[in-house]
């Protein structure tokens, strides 16, 4: 039951966390060990307050953006098929409220003294009894698949550009850090939904860890769920050569 872990390919995010680890990293340890609890709480602490600090910059923006909105459509009144039009294209990607039956997975870590709940299998190494980076891809995919007119992970509406990344046993979405337990929550047909996920095999392989070694896996179902609209910026970022 191995778990293949991907490469952490990182969103510009994930590539300035990074460096701030790599940066706390030698300015903390100065060429010495620095694997102790202290010096791993200090790494911890920072991440999550540069994650509090994003987390109100995009609140700040997101305002700002509805207001330049609001001005926008009183100086430059739409025509009404030109308004419907806007709206469609705001839907489907992922800028509108949207409400409707939903499924909400939930993924929790094992507990970090769990030993094995089968017969005959091997103590879990530390790997074994965390949520991956694969397994919170696996869920979104299989939603996806499974026709989800829309997804929310944890409380951020995802669109075309969202990245899920892990450090560690940390999600990092959009600028902001979760620790788990981490929920997914997609709005759709529900059986349909719940398929996606049995006849997905990367979700197969998570769920022999969670009657092997107990990593949490909840399924529920929702009406008149409804998820948020994702306002952060929408402006597409790419890399170019260095001059």
């Amino acid at each position: 039951m191995n778990r293949i872990r991907p490469a952490r390919l990182g969103t510009i995010t994930v590539f300035a966390l990074a460096g701030l680890l790599f940066w706390v990293s030698f300015s903390v340890s100065g060429g010495s060990n620095i694997r102790t609890d202290d010096s791993l709480l200090q790494m911890s602490d920072l991440i999550r307050e540069r994650g509090r600090d994003n987390a109100r910059l995009e609140s700040d923006a997101a305002e700002l953006r509805a207001e330049v909105d609001a001005l926008t459509k009183r100086e430059n009144p739409a025509d009404p098929a030109g308004s419907e039009r806007l709206a469609r294209v705001e839907d489907a990607a992922g800028l509108s409220e949207l409400t409707g039956d939903a499924l909400t997975v939930t993924l929790t870590d094992a507990p970090a003294d769990a030993v094995p709940l089968l017969p005959g299998l091997p103590d879990p190494l530390p790997n074994d009894l965390v949520i991956h980076q694969q397994d919170l891809q696996a869920v979104i995919n299989a939603l996806w698949s499974g026709g989800a007119e829309g997804i929310q992970v944890m409380d951020q509406r995802l669109i075309s550009t969202s990245a899920v990344r892990c450090v560690g046993n940390t999600l990092i979405l959009q600028g902001q850090l979760y620790s788990p337990p981490y929920t997914v929550t997609a709005v759709g047909d529900r059986e349909a939904l719940r398929s996606a996920l049995d006849e997905d095999p990367t979700i197969q392989n998570y769920r022999a860890y969670v009657d092997a070694y107990g990593l949490g896996w909840k399924v529920e179902e929702g009406t008149d769920v409804t998820l948020p609209a994702y306002t952060g910026s929408t402006a597409l970022q790419y890399a170019g050569p260095a001059e």
